[in-house]
Parts: C-alpha cells; structure tokens; sequence
C-alpha cells in the first residue's frame, strides 16, 4: 500500500470495493479514505457472495467502534476475513473476547509486558538489533522489509520461550494468517492457507505446553506464563492457552516489520527528516510515533454490533459486521494537521491508534515501541546514509498494509 498518496482523484464511493486487494498491492487507498471521511463516513458495502459490512473511517469513529464492548462486539471475531462467518475461537481467543473474561486473561500477561518490565531486555534486545543490521554495513544490497519479517521473532522468540530453530516457520506460518493472498505466504486457496496456518501455529502451541508439563518446572517466558493464568479463579484449558499463545505469536510477528520498513522508506523518500533526526538523538521516540502513525500495519480491525447503533450520521444494525479503519483514523485531518506529511516533529503523533483502542489496545505495545526505539537509534548511529536501490513491494492484504521487498543500500557512519 502506498503510503505517501498520490494526486486527489475522484472516487465512487457507490461502486467501492474495501476489500480488493489490488487498491493496497499497488494501487492507492488514501484518495479513497480522504472521500469516505468526507462523503461517506460510514459505509456499506455488500460483498458478491451476500456478506455485507459496515466502515467507519474517521478518527472518533474508529475510537468508538474499538473502544465501547457493549455496542461493538469481539466475540463473533475480529479480522475482515471473519466478515459475515463467525470466528469458531470467538469468545475464547484473546483478540476475540470481551470484557470480563478478557481482562481476566489479558491482565496478568500484560503485568509481564509493561514499560517498566520490558526495560529489562533493553540490552538483549540492543544486542540483537546491532547483530540484525551488521549485514547491511558492507554496503551491498539489503532488502530491509524481506529480512524485518524475522526480526519480531528474533527479539521476542527467547521471551515467548520459543527455540530459535523455529522462527523462521512461525513468522512464515503467521504471514500466512494474516496476508493469505500474498503470493510470498499463500499455499492454495486462500482458505487453504488460512486453515493450514491456523493448524500449524495451535498445534504448535499445543506441543510446546505438552512439553513443558512433561519436563516440569517454571521457567520465565511469556507461553508458559499463560498456564498459570486462572479467569474467573479456574486455570485454562490446554486448548484455551493454545488459542491464546495463538494470539500472542499473532501479534508478536505481524505488525513491527512493516512499521521498520514503511518508516524507513519514509527517511529515505525525505532526507531532511533523516537529517534532523541523526543530528537530534532526542527526537527518535517521537519517530517512531509518526513511524506507527504513518505506517498503520495493522490497517483495520473488525467489530460486530450488538443492537442498531446510531454512528456518523447514519445506523448499523443488530449483529452487522463493521470495519473500523485505523490507516484512515491516523490520517484524519481532523485529529492531525496536514496528515499526509511525514513529520517527526509532529506533536501529537503519540495520538495515533495505530495500536487499537479501548479493551483490545495492543499488549506488546510498550515492547514494540522500545523495540523501534532501539532499532532507530542504531540505525540513526550506525548509517551515514541509506538510498532504495529497487522497486518497493507490497504486502497483497487488506488487513496489513506492509511491505515484502524493500531494496536498500547503506552507507557506514565513520565516528570521529
């Protein structure tokens, strides 16, 4: 998806498809997000098999939708590929569970994933940032996005408890859930490849806490902390803490590499901001907030409403599913001025959602932004330059909007 849009165009909003995968793979949805939060704020569309959905696009909008369980449901799944077919996890799986249950669950994960505990691997996750850009120091090619997709796994691969011999088939196994389409990850149909995914990762999941029950003992990482989680006073099942590891590798993987890579080439496209940003250590935090604003890999989530909801002028009714759009949210000039400029100055760029909103506001979220942090900071120290030496490609997925090639060229920083 591109990410700095191209001239305003006239868009028909009647004849619109959210869901064809060509406007993210190479065409251009911002033109058409900018229409909808100005015609059509909230939007129907009605998919050729029957399914329908509903869309809301701006900034409040989305915030209301992701933030209020009584009207917008989880419980009947999260994804657009869940559209008008009830997720079978729903009400299980962490992404899909609403309060209480899901604060019962989510609670004594994220006491392990708050700020102040994840400053704690501050060091280790240095060590492996510094050892992941070493290849692209000898100034040959380097295809930043192609080699990110690892690079989740390689930061939190020993905190799950995962053995780095399987990385590579978790990070390929949850591409497959999340980009079923893309021809990089897709085996089949894209049914096919959904449900191989899923399979695989529960599967694995299964077996890893099989094995830990076998070997007993405790250990620290985040999967086994899951079985010691008791909702409602009563442990999970082995099929509830394989659903929700699920979940965890899920967000784990899919989101970080594509926001390295967009904010990157957004550097790259505006040399001035790279500049500004190598001569002002201080301002890298606030990189990688306009990075997550700008990038929004995670481009939508889904909700389902619960009665008829009154919302941006017009009503959803009961049990439809409705789309809220985070990639629109961020760009909305309502909330951010002139939201098509990529500014690491910007001063509210911390008011992005690109981490959700409300209950479901992404867990990871303090680990992935020390992770960007750190991996800014290196990169900022370590390159003098970096120039695109071929042709983006993107990620064919309308729910993230990402990149599976990036070609780049660095160039050393020498240090006085």
């Amino acid at each position: 998806m591109r990410l700095t849009p191209g001239p305003a165009r006239e868009v028909d909003l009647d004849g619109l498809d959210l869901f064809d995968l060509d406007l993210y793979t190479s065409g251009d949805p911002h033109p058409v997000w900018d229409a909808m939060r100005d015609r059509a704020p909230l939007h129907h569309q009605v998919l050729p098999d029957g399914r329908e959905f509903w869309s809301v696009t701006r900034y409040d909008d989305v915030c209301r939708v992701l933030g209020d369980h009584r009207e917008f449901t989880s419980e009947r799944g999260t994804t657009p590929t869940h559209v008008g077919v009830d997720d079978p996890a729903a009400g299980v799986l962490l992404t899909s569970t609403d309060p209480p249950r899901h604060t019962e669950v989510r609670r004594p994960i994220g006491t392990r994933l708050t700020a102040r505990a994840v400053k704690s691997w501050e060091d280790s996750i240095r060590a492996t940032i510094v050892r992941f850009l070493a290849p692209a120091l000898d100034g040959e090619p380097f295809d930043l996005a192609e080699r990110a997709l690892l690079l989740p796994a390689m930061v939190t691969g020993p905190l799950l408890g995962i053995p780095e011999k399987d990385w590579a088939e978790l990070v390929q196994l949850t591409a497959m859930v999340t980009a079923p389409a893309d021809r990089h990850f897709r085996h089949g149909s894209e049914a096919a490849t959904l449900a191989i995914a899923h399979h695989e990762l529960v599967t694995y999941v299964k077996e890893w806490v099989t094995a830990r029950r076998a070997a007993g003992g405790e250990d620290e990482s985040l999967l086994h902390h899951l079985m010691s989680v008791r909702p409602g006073g009563a442990p999970l099942t082995d099929e509830e803490i394989a659903l929700d590891g699920y979940s965890i590798l899920l967000g784990a993987n899919v989101t970080t590499p594509h926001t390295v890579s967009g904010t990157v080439q957004a550097l790259i496209e505006r040399p001035e901001q790279f500049a500004k940003a190598q001569a002002d250590p201080s301002l890298i935090p606030n990189l990688v907030e306009e990075g997550l604003r700008w990038t929004s890999a995670a481009c939508n989530f889904m909700r389902y409403a619960v009665d008829d909801v009154e919302i941006a002028g017009g009503t959803i009714p009961a049990r439809a599913a409705v789309v809220a759009w985070i990639g629109s949210a961020n760009r909305d000039a309502a909330q951010f001025t002139d939201p098509h400029q990529f500014d690491l100055t910007r001063d509210n760029a911390k008011r992005h959602v690109a981490f959700g909103f409300g209950p479901h506001f992404c867990i990871g979220a303090p680990l992935a932004r020390m992770t960007l942090r750190v991996f800014f900071e290196e990169l900022l120290q370590r390159f003098e330059s970096i120039e695109l030496v071929g042709e983006a490609e993107h990620l064919r997925s309308y729910f993230i909007s990402g990149m599976t090639h990036l070609p780049i060229v660095a160039k050393e920083r020498k240090t006085p």
